[in-house]
């Protein structure tokens, strides 16, 4: 198993640590503050031409970028275990299921996301509202879904007319590298894609540059706030995702075995590491009992170790200190008085001090403990027992956090009704863990602010523009 790395970054240095084996696998220079303004004299110039090529012409160098993305998709696959430890099994389905049906609706979509906006006639004016591009668009993406956090913003910027400055986490740095190599493929005209590999000081500093007009981040409420302090000397909006702590309700009603199935893996696929996995749960006490104990037998059957042989399926966190970090919750959590179900000399790959942790389901927990609280991204997940929808939804609102909710039950109109109060971004009935490219991306409270994906995404990337023009003297 993996020790705790003694590798230390040098200043001018990025270094990927494979939670794998602690191995450095990618290490090259940062970029300087020289290379963001060569980058931004670049795209500023590019700029000038793409936004006026035809969006028909935009839509097919997308596809191009797509289906040379969709070849590579296995080589993709192995770059992101290696990066952040996602099993071997799992990791070209990235490209292949999830990145390549954004992409396409994208590609779809844009010719009616990026119409003009016509009033009611006026006889003797013509009058219109034009989505313009913004124009520069840096996108700072994470790790633990690096292309499907990045590729929300990437490809409708493009499609708008923008260009875009890609600062991906040092974590998965060769997903840039693959951006670069797919827009290459497909020809698209220099300038219009680039990305850096920067510092955190040095990423603040492209954001706070007066030529960026947009920032897309995806990340933690800590570096969200970081971000708005780097543009607050101008008038620009940044959309921002910034975590969850995504409840599920389990209703009376249920169908037990498709909510048990749905939920273990919304809550332990890629060990959980995921802003939209399930990591608090709410279970009628009429089904309580069976619901848990069926929880508790699937989430045995989880193979962990190493990502890279084909039959693991719950792989390594990202790094030894976000294991450390949950193995606290837990610990923190029984200490409280709750009970842990999963014996973790089940799982012998766990071992202390490393990135690789058992799964773990609590019960007898409460608000009072931190991992019912505060956003764990990882694999463990606390079931509490409730009487009424009414107990199910003032705890399910209990949270700092509003990214997605779910609710399980037989009962649409029960459904639709306890989701009018939720506070959250996104309301499932019986499904969770997953973004409808056709549907808003957004979340309240602390998840952040704006949206991707959808219509809406594409506004989000452009500015309205009127035209009223008199036809007639």
């Amino acid at each position: 198993m993996v020790a705790p790395h003694q590798h230390k970054t040098a200043a001018k240095t990025l270094q990927c640590i494979s939670p794998v084996d602690g191995s450095i696998y990618v290490e090259r220079p940062l970029n300087t503050l020289a290379d963001i303004d060569a980058a931004l004299v670049k795209a500023k110039k590019a700029q000038k031409l793409w936004r006026h090529l035809p969006l028909a012409e935009r839509q097919k160098y997308m596809q191009k970028f797509l289906d040379h993305m969709v070849g590579k998709a296995k080589d993709i696959g192995e770059e992101i275990t290696w990066q952040m430890g996602r099993p071997i099994s799992q990791t070209p389905g990235e490209i292949l299921r999830g990145f390549q049906e954004r992409v396409k609706y994208a590609i779809n979509l844009a010719p009616k996301a990026l119409a003009d906006i016509v009033p009611e006639g006026q006889e003797g004016f013509k009058r219109y509202i034009r989505r313009e591009p913004l124009g520069v668009v840096a996108v700072i993406a994470p790790w633990n879904y690096p292309y499907l956090t990045s590729v929300n913003a990437i490809v409708p910027a493009l499609l708008s007319g923008n260009v875009v400055i890609l600062k991906h986490s040092h974590q998965t740095p060769l997903v840039a590298s693959r951006y670069a190599e797919g827009f290459r493929a497909a020809g698209l005209p220099d300038g219009v894609f680039q990305f850096l590999d920067l510092s955190h000081e040095d990423a603040e500093k492209l954001m706070a540059d007066p030529r960026v007009d947009y920032v897309n981040f995806t990340g933690s409420v800590k570096g969200g706030h970081a971000v708005q302090k780097a543009i607050s000397g101008k008038f620009i909006v940044a959309g921002l995702e910034l975590g969850g702590k995504d409840p599920a309700y389990v209703r009376a009603d249920a169908d037990l075995h498709s909510a048990v199935e749905n939920l273990v893996d919304g809550a332990f696929f890629n060990s959980g590491q995921c802003c939209c996995g399930i990591e608090r749960i709410y279970v009628h006490e009429k089904i309580y009992k069976p619901f848990v104990e069926a929880f508790v037998e699937l989430t045995n059957q989880y193979n962990l170790g190493n990502p890279t042989f084909p039959d693991v399926n719950l792989g390594p966190m990202v790094r030894a200190s976000a294991a450390d970090f949950v193995r606290g919750q837990i610990a923190d959590a029984v200490k409280k008085g709750a009970k842990a179900l999963i014996d973790e000399n089940n799982f012998p790959a766990s071992k202390p001090g490393t990135p690789y942790l058992a799964p773990q389901v609590l019960v007898d927990v409460d608000h009072s403990m931190s991992v019912m609280m505060e956003e764990s991204f990882g694999p463990v997940v606390g079931i509490m027992k409730v009487k009424s929808d009414e107990e199910a939804l003032k705890l399910m609102n209990d949270s700092p956090y509003g990214l997605t909710a779910c609710v399980w039950t037989k009962d649409l109109d029960a459904a639709e009704k306890i989701g009018q109060e939720i506070e959250t971004g996104t309301v499932f009935m019986n499904r969770c863990d997953y973004l409808d490219p056709g549907l808003a991306w957004t979340g309240v409270k602390d998840t952040g602010r704006g949206a991707s994906l959808s219509v809406l995404g594409f506004e989000a990337l452009t500015r309205p523009k009127s035209y009223h023009l008199k036809t007639k003297a």
